[in-house]
């Protein structure tokens, strides 16, 4: 089984999904979108795609051209419903290449710990292992997207209605943040340190809120993947 996973910076990896993902195959390659060749990458047609977070927004093609590769791959996968899987810039990356526009958030940045409110669809898939009355999730995000055509909402926070969605049989997009560790997080914290200058974020807060959360997430995330991973023919 070949897994192919796009990063797109230093601090957004597969974290606690990583395990799960090495119990599938050994081998996985990392393709850090912004260096390596994406279109050469074998992504298109590799038996698992993972597209994780990163900095940029969907809307800054011009800027980010790397992300163009991305989107024809998603949408070429798309197009045969093979597995992929894509978090927060990835979620973002599947819309976009399902034809919905990206945009910055209206509502402004959604940062920290929060409950995901579950549809009646999201009741029945592998997304209900993230629905509120399991765990709190994660959230590091400023912009989001229109609901593809096509796609089914599992999942809404109060300030963004498009948290976690499906595709087909096999794609799936959380803007959302299911894979972090205190790792990811105090990464993330660190970084935020001009935010927290300017009052934007509360670090001591948010670290109080994950010694509380993170660690009844991680279970979920593995149950959540697992269910995912079984419904898509590649894990039994």
């Amino acid at each position: 089984m070949k897994i192919k996973i796009f990063r797109h910076s230093a601090g957004n990896t597969a974290g606690s999904l990583m395990p799960i993902l090495q119990s599938l195959s050994d081998d996985i390659e990392i393709i850090i979108t912004f260096h390596d060749d994406v279109i050469g990458s074998g992504a298109e047609d590799a038996d698992l795609l993972v597209v994780l977070g990163g900095h940029p927004g969907v809307y800054q093609l011009d800027a980010y051209p790397f992300m163009q590769d991305e989107i024809r791959i998603i949408a070429h996968r798309a197009a045969k419903d093979l597995p992929t899987l894509g978090i927060c810039l990835g979620s973002q990356l599947m819309a976009k290449a399902l034809g919905a526009d990206v945009y910055p958030g209206k509502a402004g940045v959604e940062k920290g710990w929060k409950p995901l409110a579950l549809t009646e669809e999201g009741k029945k898939s592998p997304a209900r292992h993230l629905g509120g009355d399991h765990t709190q999730m994660f959230h590091w995000h400023g912009d989001h997207f229109d609901l593809p055509q096509g796609a089914v909402r599992l999942a809404s926070t109060d300030l963004y209605e498009n948290q976690i969605y499906s595709y087909g049989k096999n794609l799936i997009g959380l803007q959302c943040h299911p894979e972090v560790t205190p790792l990811i997080i105090n990464n993330w914290l660190v970084a935020a340190a001009g935010l927290a200058a300017r009052g934007e974020v509360d670090i001591n807060a948010l670290r109080a809120s994950t010694d509380k959360h993170l660690d009844t997430l991680i279970p979920q995330s593995a149950l959540f993947l697992n269910e995912w991973l079984e419904n898509t023919g590649l894990k039994s």
